[in-house]
């Protein structure tokens, strides 16, 4: 699998297994599924209900642990020192492992301070091989980058096609931030699987929509965590290796970019009410 190595000298796969939207009663079966093919990353996160499923997996797969990479994420719920620092130690329980590879801030709201300072405390502690946030624009990125004492090693944010995050890519490597995407297949939005310029491209290649639009980002050194529930589709998403985009290609799939996000702007105060209205007490 190739890797890209995160600022502390940590090797990441550059391509893993996300369960956002997998059921915690699918999440075991779907991540054996998952490991039995190939993968060794696998991205969860508190909000999603299902750590305890990828612990369970892990568990049973035989494999050594380090040879795996868990990335996990501490919801805005958890935000700040205390409850930050209380969360992290339960999300240990459930993957059961002595440690988390990657620990991302899910969500740029409430005290982020409180909760970096908890997950720097728990990296210098062993607990977590590497830290960073996800979701933060350029702007919370920043300044969270200046005034922390170990600048986040990673960044997930939505990147895919339609929109490719150039700019904020730069601004990562200002600070020696890995870029990490979620919603890679646009969540089908755009007609994303049917789009003609990916599809052409693919065919070139022998290679569907899903595995150009995977090895574009790939090309571009971004981490990509395909999710799928179908042992078909996890063979797909991993089989993006034996082929190389040309510079032609790159640049004509360059075009697709909108540079804005198909969901929802964590500007705008209704997606702000709507985040931070879950988990609350």
């Amino acid at each position: 699998m190739q890797t890209v190595r995160l600022s502390n000298g940590v090797e990441m796969p550059i391509l893993g297994y996300g369960v956002y939207q997998v059921t915690p009663e699918e999440c075991e079966r779907c991540v054996s599924d998952a490991l039995s093919m190939g993968y060794r990353m696998v991205d969860t996160a508190q909000a999603y209900a299902n750590e305890e499923g990828v612990g369970n997996a892990v568990k049973k797969s035989g494999i050594p642990r380090e040879e795996l990479f868990l990335v996990t994420k501490v919801w805005i719920s958890n935000a700040g020192y205390e409850k930050a620092k209380a969360s992290i130690d339960e999300s240990l329980r459930k993957l059961q492992t002595d440690y988390i590879d990657l620990l991302l801030i899910h969500q740029p709201f409430n005290d982020y301070y409180g909760t970096y300072r908890a997950m720097e405390e728990a990296y210098k502690a062993g607990k977590l091989r590497a830290i960073g946030v996800s979701n933060f624009y350029p702007d919370r990125f920043i300044d969270l980058a200046e005034f922390c004492g170990i600048k986040p090693m990673v960044n997930q944010v939505e990147t895919h096609v339609f929109n490719q995050q150039r700019q904020p890519q730069e601004i990562m490597k200002e600070y020696g931030t890995q870029i990490m995407s979620w919603g890679l297949f646009a969540e089908g939005r755009n007609d994303f699987f049917t789009n003609p310029v990916l599809k052409a491209i693919g065919e070139k290649y022998g290679k569907s929509v899903a595995q150009t639009a995977l090895r574009f980002l790939i090309q571009r050194d971004v981490v990509v965590i395909p999710k799928s529930t179908h042992k078909e589709r996890m063979e797909q998403n991993l089989d993006v290796f034996d082929f190389f985009l040309s510079a032609e290609d790159m640049a004509t799939i360059g075009k697709l970019d909108k540079g804005e996000s198909l969901f929802f702007s964590h500007y705008a105060p209704e997606s702000v009410k709507w985040l931070t209205s879950f988990g609350k007490d």
